[in-house]
């Protein structure tokens, strides 16, 4: 089924890309930079354009998973959790791009708790790396969405 495929090559892009930019670019930056002060604001940016690809990523997925209601195929139960688990994610990005994002600039200037806001940050990426991976997952036929009107 040609949508499935779709689903699956944006569920691995959304996945592979928090994977790629927070577990390797953001790390890496750090460590060849050396200074906190130098690394911060570029990883600042890398975070948000991820924020705003998952926004995308999630949204075209939502479309796709609409697109085969429409299509009178029938979506399984488990698409449904899938639908509320992509939703999640996008929450967890919109959260931290104007949330937690706004609160470490702040801290930063203001010799506030850096420290907790990173680390608050830090798990809202786990969150969105862990339900992207539960997307692709269920997308790629595991317990995903299933056609079953063909």
């Amino acid at each position: 089924m040609p949508l499935q495929r779709v689903a699956v090559f944006v569920a691995a892009l959304w996945w592979g890309g928090l994977s790629a930019l927070s577990f390797l670019a953001v790390p890496l930056l750090f460590a060849t930079l050396g200074s906190p002060a130098i690394a911060g604001p570029v990883a600042a940016k890398i975070f948000s354009l991820q924020c705003w690809a998952g926004l995308v990523l999630g949204m075209a997925l939502l479309l796709i998973l609409r697109r085969w209601r429409v299509e009178g195929a029938s979506i399984a139960p488990a698409a449904l959790t899938t639908v509320g688990i992509v939703l999640f994610a996008m929450l967890l990005a919109l959260v931290q791009e104007f949330g937690v994002a706004q609160n470490i600039v702040t801290a930063r200037a203001s010799g506030g708790n850096l420290r907790l806001w990173h680390g608050v940050g830090s798990a809202m990426v786990l969150g969105q790396w862990l339900c992207a991976g539960a997307v692709l997952w269920r997308v790629s036929g595991a317990s995903g969405v299933k056609n079953q009107a063909r």
